[in-house]
């Protein structure tokens, strides 16, 4: 988590917020199931681990009630983070969290995990931080499981990118290093927009990794089949799905 994510600057960060940015309505699900695996209590501290423009770590405050320590290397993105008297904001990465032995309830790490260079070493540093027993729940996408991603729909080249991504096979084995076994594994749906227009008006290249790699014609017919899409009527809410892996 260091590399890409570190050299994020101000305006790449704030193509990454408005891209990635989802109300916390379409969230719901998350919600639930962060919930159901976590299972916080008042007054435990969660990290968040690679918090980017924190969609998730004043969410996790408000919902829960609980402390959370934002963790993020790039200053940019850290910039983003709103404010919140439950909040921590530091820098660090995976192999680097600024906390203390066993202090931590919880580990949450949301579209990250394809970006740390060295999951092993970030196993052992989760388990440091972490008290006994406490989980790590990992978002995001795994090379081996289906996509229901509607942004591939438009751009379908974007599929390259999944070369980048580890296998679930692939974290568990390196996390299971320092000890962590995979308790759960499912696909949670979120509402990433409440239309079509609102992704056509947010979209940014530079704000999803999966758009990153596009070459300039690539990108462009993507935009050209979106727009039509958005001319032809199309409508209702954008419902996405994304992977939950939950260690111990």
């Amino acid at each position: 988590m260091t590399g890409e994510l570190n050299t994020y600057d101000t305006a790449t960060a704030a193509a990454y917020r408005q891209a990635r940015e989802i109300p916390r309505a379409g969230l719901t699900h998350w919600r639930a199931a962060i919930e159901r695996h976590l299972a916080p209590a008042a007054g435990a501290c969660v990290l968040d681990l690679g918090a980017g423009t924190g969609l998730f770590t004043t969410a996790l405050a408000d919902w829960f009630g609980v402390r959370v320590l934002a963790i993020e290397p790039a200053e940019a993105m850290r910039a983003h983070i709103p404010a919140h008297p439950l909040v921590t904001v530091r820098p660090g990465d995976a192999a680097h969290i600024p906390a203390e032995d066993g202090s931590l309830d919880g580990a949450w790490l949301s579209t990250v995990i394809h970006h740390v260079p060295d999951r092993v070493a970030a196993g052992h540093e989760l388990r440091r931080v972490l008290r006994p027993g406490a989980p790590v729940l990992i978002r995001g996408i795994f090379r081996e499981r289906p996509l229901e991603l509607n942004v591939l729909r438009y751009f379908p080249e974007g599929i390259r990118a999944l070369a980048g991504f580890p296998t679930v096979t692939e974290v568990r084995a390196d996390l299971g290093v320092a000890g962590f076994e995979q308790v759960s594994l499912e696909s949670v749906a979120q509402t990433s927009a409440p239309d079509l227009g609102t992704v056509l008006g947010r979209i940014q290249q530079n704000g999803d990794t999966l758009l990153r790699g596009l070459r300039a014609e690539e990108y462009a017919a993507g935009l050209d089949r979106l727009r039509a899409a958005v001319a032809a009527g199309a409508s209702g809410p954008i419902i996405d799905r994304l992977d939950l892996l939950v260690l111990h």
